[in-house]
């Protein structure tokens, strides 16, 4: 593989840290006074964006969370004044799924969209997606952002692109299939999903010729047993990467340093920060990863909190990068942490000991709220042929011995719990009727 670009910037600290600056002092340039939501920001703030003299000045800038940017859509419908160029400029509209509440709209410029998709090629030289290559995309192409940036990020290589929308999953294997695809975009849900649907038509995913799965939208990609689930399944390599449609695609695992994350610093400004006192943490602490991105200039953002829980790789890359590495990759969500019984536990603990045990077909968790303690419901939909008995004294040792506390599991007949394209919803918050709740808030 040919060396690219910027693969020279990507080895030097310094180079980074010059383009970081140069950049982002561009940004605010642009931005300021054009666009309405940050030049109000920065005033409220009393921040004035020519005392911004060099990345150290970050700090002063006032962090921006979902929530901001949803009270601005409502307040500005339906866009939002996030806008730093007039309306007849922006020539691509995307939302957000909207499975933690209101979803968001986001414009783009050519140039913006641009960016995006220069950030994709990024993705996919680290994944190890070469020139003749061919690319399968099996999910419907509507106003999530989903792979969209990853079809057309896509064009620079000289690879085959299949888009699979409008498909039932046994017609996407058969097309996967028939053109022989070796890479394949989707989420980590829909991985195992189709290999649940190929063991049911008796195709081996192993033979195909698919020898990369590039995984987004979900912590699966970073959990070891759903990871390894899925390399089994397919007899393929796992890619991790990590991106929101606010920020854009941002990191990605490179196929040389598996369990890493690597951010395209080149293109944004990452920082970690504690949840609690919002000050970074030290190299190898669990902190929030705060994020600016410094190429979407049509509608940027500036430290946003993400809400994603990383932490820092201390070791050495063998690569020679200088980039950001998140070891372990997205850990868990800031907003997702539940306490059972004195123990803080997230939605991807849960499912790494779950995914563990090949029997356990598909899952929905559900949190309720019993005499003032939280209680975890766990309805297990086993592979057809299991003893359920067995398999139910397997999980409740498993998850006392790995979460610390025993949770309720109940039988769910075959092909009852929902089946995924894209992101997966299994975990959910409710309350008992006794409690006076509603039930069924996914998280």
């Amino acid at each position: 593989m040919t060396q690219e670009p910027y693969e020279t910037l990507w080895r030097s600290r310094e180079m980074i840290l010059r383009r970081q600056w140069e950049r982002f002092r561009e940004l605010l340039s642009t931005a300021i006074p054009a666009n309405p939501f940050w030049t109000a920001r920065f005033e409220n703030a009393g921040v004035r964006s020519a005392s911004i003299t060099s990345l150290r000045d970050l700090a002063r800038i006032p962090l921006t969370t979902k929530q901001n940017l949803v009270d601005d859509q409502r307040a500005n419908a339906p866009y939002g004044s996030n806008l730093t160029f007039g309306p007849e400029s922006y020539t691509r509209l995307h939302q957000t799924s909207g499975t933690t509440g209101r979803p968001l709209r986001w414009l783009d410029t050519p140039a913006s969209w641009n960016w995006l998709l220069n950030c994709w090629r990024q993705i996919y030289h680290l994944a190890g997606v070469c020139d003749g290559d061919r690319i399968f995309l099996p999910f419907s192409f509507g106003p999530f952002i989903g792979f969209w940036a990853a079809f057309e990020g896509a064009a620079h290589l000289n690879a085959l692109r299949v888009a699979g929308g409008g498909m039932s999953s046994e017609l996407r294997l058969h097309v996967l299939r028939e053109n022989a695809a070796t890479v394949i975009c989707c989420t980590p849900t829909y991985a195992l999903r189709l290999g649940q649907v190929a063991r049911q038509t008796g195709i081996n995913l192993a033979e195909c010729a698919v020898h990369t799965l590039i995984v987004a939208g979900e912590p699966g990609g970073s959990i070891p047993s759903t990871r390894a689930r899925i390399e089994q399944e397919w007899g393929a390599r796992v890619i991790d990467h990590w991106g929101m449609t606010e920020v854009g695609s941002l990191a990605v695992e490179s196929v040389a340093n598996p369990r890493h994350l690597y951010v395209l610093e080149t293109e944004c400004i990452a920082e970690i920060l504690s949840p609690d006192t919002l000050e970074p943490v030290s190299a190898g602490e669990q902190g929030e990863l705060v994020v600016t991105n410094l190429g979407r200039t049509g509608s940027p953002l500036i430290r946003y909190r993400t809400g994603d829980l990383v932490r820092t790789a201390t070791t050495t890359c063998p690569q020679g990068y200088e980039l950001l590495r998140l070891d372990g990759g997205i850990l868990g969500r800031a907003d997702d942490m539940v306490t059972i019984r004195g123990n803080n536990v997230f939605p991807s603990s849960v499912e790494a000991v779950l995914r563990e045990f090949r029997e356990v077909d598909e899952y929905r968790v559900e949190v309720q709220s019993r005499r003032s303690m939280s209680h975890l419901r766990i309805q297990v939909e086993a592979v057809k042929g299991t003893r359920w008995e067995e398999l139910v004294a397997r999980l409740d040792r498993a998850i006392r011995n790995r979460l610390g506390f025993q949770a309720e599991l109940a039988k769910a007949e075959p092909g009852s719990l929902p089946r995924y394209e894209l992101k997966g919803r299994r975990f959910f918050r409710s309350k008992t009727p006794a409690d006076g709740g509603e039930a069924g808030e996914p998280e």
